[in-house]
């Protein structure tokens, strides 16, 4: 294939997705534009509780990236990122080939940080890749056992209820706080659900290597078992910090407020790959970032001056609660119930319909 592009888009996160549906509704940069994903579909991170708890199905929380891009005039090509030369800029996909491009946008997403894992005897499923945690929760299904959960903040506090029922039994392990960050009032009200559902909330409680069947914490044994989902905080890709980008000291790509890197300004980025002061790592972000990636990839592509994005200083956020109610929080504010519930099915199914080609 010819590897030469105006405009490359890596990664089909939620940046990336507004700037599809952006360019599909009206004018796109001029030029031969692209975008590469490992997988064919993006999943919308706001509704894997929803899955789990079989209050979806698959189909309803993810987009088709081939269609989407067709209706942008944006060639799609699946492939893995292993590797990016800035200067260029070019990306290497695993199977060798080389992308190149004058403009490029990165919006690869995070992994949870894993702890460290001596042996096989105990099989850790994290919450991410999305594609990959479904299909193995699944599989978990058929034979259900108990399950540990790393992660106190809100993957960890909605896969807990959302799995409770279904596995014998959970424990949840928190490094902090549970929700550490969120209002006081929230924290009680997860708390109350939590230990409705029977999970075990494990606070103040950080796990550093899990070996054998045995999870271990400063020295002490916090757990047995055989199954542990991994709903950690985000750890950036690690050959991000390999690529010359400049980074910041998590190993995040350092981005200025028009989501340029700050070592490379032909390089854009943004979700939760990027590092930007007052921004947050987290899903509301991502979205909120694609209408000024948008504009700014066209307005770099002809010379004109860029928009910057700023962070709210409140984020809203809506945890589910299992039993298709929400947890709501917005800056000192905390509420719950099933009206909360429907406004986040609202919300969430919204996005996926306005992102698909077919809407």
């Amino acid at each position: 294939m010819n590897a030469d592009f105006d405009i490359l888009l890596a990664g089909g996160g939620h940046s990336h997705l507004g700037v599809l549906r952006q360019w599909a509704s009206r004018d796109r940069p001029a030029g031969r534009i692209g975008l590469v994903s490992a997988e064919p579909h993006a999943w919308y991170s706001g509704m894997m509780p929803g899955l789990v708890a079989e209050h979806y199905q698959t189909r309803d929380c993810r987009v088709g990236l081939p269609k989407l891009c067709a209706a942008a005039e944006v060639e799609f090509i699946q492939g893995t990122l292993v590797a990016l030369l800035p200067e260029t800029p070019e990306l290497l996909l695993a199977t060798g080939v080389t992308l190149r491009s004058t403009w490029l946008s990165l919006n690869l997403g995070s992994l949870p940080w894993l702890p460290e894992q001596t042996d096989d005897g105990m099989e850790l499923l994290s919450v991410k890749p999305f594609a990959d945690f479904i299909r193995r929760w699944q599989q978990w299904q058929e034979i259900p056992e108990s399950v540990g959960i790393v992660g106190g903040g809100a993957a960890g506090v909605e896969l807990a209820l959302a799995m409770a029922g279904r596995v014998p039994s959970i424990d949840l392990f928190c490094a902090d706080d549970l929700l550490a960050g969120h209002p006081p009032r929230l924290r009680r009200l997860a708390l109350r659900h939590l230990q409705d559902a029977k999970v075990q909330v494990h606070e103040h409680t950080p796990i550093q290597t899990v070996h054998g069947n045995t999870l271990v914490g400063e020295g002490q044994v916090r757990w047995r078992g055989r199954r542990l989902v991994i709903a950690t905080g985000p750890s950036p890709l690690g050959w991000l910090r390999e690529s010359g980008l400049r980074v910041d000291g998590r190993g995040f790509i350092e981005i200025s407020p028009s989501l340029q890197s700050r070592s490379h300004p032909h390089v854009f980025a943004s979700g939760d790959c990027a590092s930007l002061p007052g921004a947050i790592h987290n899903g509301v972000h991502a979205v909120r970032q694609a209408s000024v990636l948008a504009t700014n990839l066209m307005r770099a592509s002809i010379g004109q001056p860029l928009r910057h994005y700023h962070p709210q200083t409140h984020s809203l956020a809506l945890l589910a609660d299992g039993h298709h109610g929400a947890l709501l929080s917005w800056g000192a504010v905390a509420a719950e119930g099933r009206m909360l519930g429907s406004l986040k099915d609202h919300f969430d199914r919204r996005f996926v319909r306005r992102h698909r080609a077919e809407s």
